[in-house]
């Protein structure tokens, strides 16, 4: 089977995200929220997806993509018979009066390079997740799309007879687009994007500037930090799972979900990954959400797994007509039923995200006393739930179990929130807090094999699981043990492939056997190895698994070991905190040898 990879770029300023192809093409766009219908979607359906590309007139080209250093612009260099050009794409973003100026504003650049290439401009934005067909309407320098939910206008200095007619015209000299939702564009076209673009340059280098990182890898984890950081809804505090909808965890497999959603879980990986690079803004913001969320609680009410950005509590599924991605991947579905499942990990993923707030002294600048009737609710949550199945962090749909890894969780969560209590005098917290431990940690060991020396998925079943990795990177077995060595030994012989890739799991769930390799699992096994010492693995596998991201160093949340394809949403928060993670931890254990 031929190699798959997903040939588009990144842009977004924490109001928007869009996918960018290496044909120019605006393949993915929701406006005017991540979770809103795509204005362009040709990546779930070619046809009824709409196009919004600046392609040469004839059909032989090359392209080169790649981003301005340190930042989340996107280049896409053309180079044709008749000459070169390159598209400069970027969603602007800034310090301006105090605030983060973040507009629905998609700027783009068109520059010739050399020769006189002939382009064509094509901009078909669709509505309602591609039912409706907007009206144009002209002006004198832009283009009016009518019949959708706001105002979309192009505004440009192309000819508006060659982009409505999408007639070639020669690049003569740099032409620029700004394509807006609601407040259009009144300033002066060139001036204004080439004014936004040193801005949004300076934004983002800036931004990288700030970051702690060791020198391993360096360039892998920035670029994983800028997606990661624009995954960030920044009106709430909500950080999304993914851009994306239904792209298949393998082709034809119809594991098609809508990962367009603040996932409790996911969003606890990614505040590690960017604290643990000196970023911490985005916790505070994500505090704000849970706080919002929490308190709409009513006595008895449980927190989901995931909830919108908008801290919505339902997000109902339901399957759109649409032919898929790659024009064969059916359903295509939006919103996400595992909003209805009992998944009892995220109390303790809340607490052991919240707790740098309350610990940290370099977030000493406000009085965190407001929350801590949060942190009683939630460990009263976990103290309720203690003994409960669930469906587990892989979502199973049709299967109930006591799974470790949500014990594991109950451990951390409590043991966050006895720290919590011992730093605030909090004598019941504290009491309650150390009773939960010392439970969650029975439950824990009765997921352990005695035969086999290893912790299983869920106490009373022999399955293995790539999530009781966390029993050594969360500091729950002593990484030097034998026990620690022994079990990740049964995990990597049952779940890793040669190249170092790692399965969730190998037996069938709702949906059959897993067929490809989840790429954060990869991850967790390099902090693993990083861990109990085995230093040169992990970074042989570490340098293998950065080998798996596409040419701009995006990844996918799937990849299939048999040829290194990417498969499932893209990109993939958790692949990028996975990296970010374990080069922390290589560069940690890096930096303690060079001192034994």
């Amino acid at each position: 089977m031929t190699k798959h990879t997903y040939n588009y770029g990144l842009i977004g300023n924490c109001a928007y995200l869009a996918l960018i192809g290496t044909d120019s093409n605006i393949s993915w766009l929701c406006w005017p929220r991540f979770d809103s219908s795509f204005l362009f979607g040709s990546m779930v359906d070619p046809e009824k997806g709409g196009e919004f590309s600046i392609k040469p007139a004839s059909e032989n080209y090359t392209t080169k993509q790649y981003y301005i250093p340190n930042t989340n612009i996107l280049v896409t260099e053309f180079h044709c018979q008749d000459g070169s050009y390159k598209v400069v794409d970027f969603a602007p973003r800034f310090n301006q009066f105090e605030r983060y100026y973040k507009p629905l504003f998609l700027a783009r650049r068109v520059v010739p390079i050399e020769g006189t290439p002939k382009v064509r401009v094509v901009c078909r934005p669709k509505g309602d997740y591609g039912k409706i067909e907007p009206s144009l309407l002209y002006g004198s320098s832009h283009i009016r799309y009518t019949g959708l939910e706001q105002q979309v206008r192009l505004t440009t200095n192309v000819p508006l007879t060659f982009v409505a007619e999408e007639k070639p015209f020669v690049l003569n000299d740099t032409k620029y687009l700004a394509l807006t939702w609601g407040i259009p564009l009144e300033a002066e076209l060139e001036t204004t994007i080439d004014t936004f673009y040193h801005k949004t340059k300076a934004y983002w280098r800036q931004w990288v500037l700030r970051t702690s990182i060791g020198k391993f890898h360096q360039a892998a984890v920035i670029r994983s930090a800028l997606a990661l950081k624009i995954h960030q809804f920044q009106d709430t505090g909500a950080i999304i799972a993914a851009s994306t909808m239904s792209l298949p965890e393998f082709d034809g497999s119809g594991r098609n979900w809508d990962y367009r959603y603040c996932w409790i879980r996911d969003t606890h990986y990614t505040l590690k990954a960017l604290t643990n690079i000196g970023h911490f803004t985005e916790l505070m913001q994500y505090a704000q959400y849970i706080e919002n969320i929490a308190i709409n609680l009513q006595p008895g009410d449980r927190l989901q797994p995931l909830y919108s950005i908008s801290g919505e509590a339902t997000l109902t599924e339901r399957i759109l007509d649409l032919d898929g991605y790659l024009g064969r991947n059916k359903p295509v579905r939006v919103g996400n039923q595992a909003y209805e499942h009992i998944q009892n990990d995220v109390y303790g993923q809340v607490l052991v995200s919240l707790l740098p707030l309350f610990v940290d002294e370099r977030l000493i600048q406000e009085d965190r006393r407001n929350l801590l009737s949060l942190v009683t609710r939630i460990l009263h949550k976990i103290e309720d739930t203690m003994y409960e199945p669930d469906a587990g962090l892989w979502e199973f749909r049709n299967k109930a179990q006591s799974h470790g890894y949500t014990f594991l969780f109950h451990w951390a969560g409590a043991n966050a929130a006895l720290k919590i209590a011992r730093e605030y005098r909090e004598y019941d917290m504290m009491s309650l807090a150390e009773r939960l431990v010392k439970e969650s940690k029975k439950q824990i060991e009765a997921c352990f094999d005695e035969e086999r020396g290893v912790y299983t998925q869920a106490i009373e079943t022999k399955n293995l699981d790539a999530s009781q990795l966390h029993l050594i990177t969360m500091g729950y077995l002593d990484p030097t043990s034998d026990r620690a060595k022994q079990h990740l030994k049964v995990l990597e012989e049952e779940l890793k492939t040669p190249e170092g890739l790692f399965y969730r799991y190998k037996h069938a769930d709702d949906f059959g056997t897993p067929e490809t390799t989840f790429l954060i699992c990869a991850f967790w096994y390099v902090e693993a190895l990083a861990n109990v010492g085995r230093l040169d693995e992990a970074i042989e596998i570490f340098e293998r698994l950065v080998g798996y991201s596409n040419h701009v160093g995006l990844l996918s949340e799937d990849v299939d070991a048999s040829n290194g394809s990417q498969w499932g949403n893209f990109p993939q928060a958790y692949s990028h905190v996975g990296l970010v993670n374990a080069a922390f931890a290589i560069s940690r254990k890096q930096d303690t040898d060079m001192f034994l």
